[in-house]
């Protein structure tokens, strides 16, 4: 169901909605407040092109290492198929790679100087919830414990759970004044769960929270400041969402790092060009008329991503908010996370099947929708090229994998160097502390693509037969 299916009569609220408030001052009024302190600027589109000419002279001096690799290979199985196994494993994650290291050193973001506490504009907070009971609690906490300087309004939508979820959001209603629930009569799904919580919004900027998440300090104001300091043509902020239990298991110690390291570092450079391509349901900010233009939520398996292109494509900017930290629980079994990247690869497929005109706007984040469009190859061939090459390299044949494929690591390690620089900075200025996860790193920089690329593959096939558009993992 899309936005304007809803209606407030065809919900059921265990409480009366607040009257609207009185006028407020514009998001544009707000942020015309704030005093950014800039030092000397380098324009966006010369950090692009800085970056993409480093990318490319990377990527030629890889290719003419590579000749006599592609031949040797192309004697085997022919030229064509070895020159997509060869780019596929090593010319074009090259390229990505210097790309990500010339952007990351950069990237230097104006600070704002206002104080950490003036009042912010009003906003509404929606959290979709189902079958939550062991975490929502903790969530609404987190929420009262920011002490938001501004009016706070938090719609829960209890998605038709099975558990005692409702229960727990209608007993939580006389101890926070700022809550409204809303029961779904039937599970819908999150996207219509977030439609029927966004149909009762009146503030012009709303925020999404997952019900199993934790909110650290200043995080909602951080994340409004970031709204408020971005360019007006900003129409969301994705915040940091970093794993919450991460000392459960090996599965989750190494999905700290992807969180903390890989995913965190793509949305900074994707910022820096001015095109986040995921605000994640997660938590992320919105502007709700832009919301509104492009119809809210679609009923998708991932409605984040394909809301995300919705905005791109009407021409807003999606940004990042490295400050704005929540902590989320990540998948505690190899199967459960399998599902995951699953859902997340079939919500790619989706988003391009949406807003495919993307890959045609002339502007630098478009490079991101191609890479993208790269990934369904680039995770085919590791899975059918390079994993058995990696077996074979054990039994002595190194057509494959071999000595050349040593040439990619020193760039990936300088990329991970970076990654970790960049945000231990920012866990410092946050007053947070890497944690020793040794065993999880090791795992993350050698094993975790050999679980995590099949995965994908499955999800971009999953898609391509499956129409079944329900609740999963994140």
């Amino acid at each position: 169901m899309r936005l304007e299916d809803y209606s407030l009569t065809s919900l059921k609220l265990s409480t009366h909605l607040p009257v609207p408030p009185a006028p407020v001052p514009s998001v544009a009024e707000y942020a015309r407040s704030l005093r950014v302190t800039r030092k000397r600027y380098l324009p966006i589109g010369a950090k692009f092109a800085i970056s993409c000419a480093i990318a490319v002279v990377w990527a030629f001096l890889s290719y003419q290492l590579a000749v006599r690799w592609i031949a040797d290979l192309s004697a085997l199985i022919g030229p064509i198929t070895a020159y997509l196994a060869i780019f596929g494993i090593a010319i074009l994650p090259g390229f990505m790679n210097a790309f990500m290291v010339a952007s990351l050193l950069l990237d230097r973001r104006p600070r704002l100087t206002a104080a950490s506490r003036a009042e912010l504009p009003p906003v509404t907070i929606l959290i979709a919830a189902y079958n939550e009971e062991a975490s929502i609690a903790d969530t609404l906490r987190s929420i009262d414990a920011q002490g938001y300087p501004g009016q706070l309004r938090v719609v829960a939508i209890d998605d038709g759970s099975k558990d005692g979820t409702a229960a727990i959001l209608d007993a939580a209603r006389a101890r926070y004044p700022w809550l409204d629930v809303i029961l779904m009569p039937q599970n819908g799904g999150k996207s219509a769960a977030l439609n029927a919580g966004f149909a009762t919004v009146k503030t012009s900027l709303v925020i999404t929270i997952d019900g199993d998440s934790y909110l650290y300090r200043d995080a909602l104001a951080n994340l409004v400041r970031r709204m408020l300091e971005d360019p007006e043509s900003t129409a969301a902020v994705a915040g940091a969402v970093l794993v919450r239990n991460s000392r459960r298991n090996l599965v989750t110690r190494v999905q700290e790092w992807d969180y903390f390291h890989g995913i965190a570092a793509v949305k900074r450079i994707q910022s820096l060009y001015q095109g986040t391509l995921v605000a994640q349901g997660a938590f992320s900010i919105y502007r709700s008329d832009a919301l509104r233009e492009v119809g809210g939520w679609q009923h998708v398996v991932g409605e984040d991503i394909v809301l995300t292109w919705a905005l791109l494509e009407a021409g807003h900017r999606v940004g990042y908010a490295e400050n704005a930290c929540l902590f989320t629980n990540a998948p505690e079994t190899w199967s459960q996370f399998i599902r995951q990247r699953q859902r997340w690869s079939r919500g790619l497929i989706e988003a391009f099947k949406s807003h495919w005109r993307l890959l045609f706007k002339p502007r630098p984040s478009t490079m991101f929708i191609w890479w993208n469009a790269l990934f369904p190859y680039l995770d085919l061939v590791y899975s059918l090229v390079f994993l058995p090459g990696l077996v074979l390299a054990m039994f002595g044949h190194y057509h494959i994998a071999g000595p050349m494929t040593l040439v990619v690591l020193p760039l990936a390690m300088l990329v991970n160097f970076l990654m970790y620089q960049i945000q231990n900075g920012m866990f410092r200025e946050q007053g947070l502390k890497v944690r020793r996860n040794v065993v999880g790193f090791v795992f993350y920089a050698l094993l975790y693509s050999i679980v995590l690329q099949p995965a994908c593959v499955l999800g971009y096939v999953k898609e391509m037969v499956l129409r079944t558009k329900n609740w999963g993992t994140k």
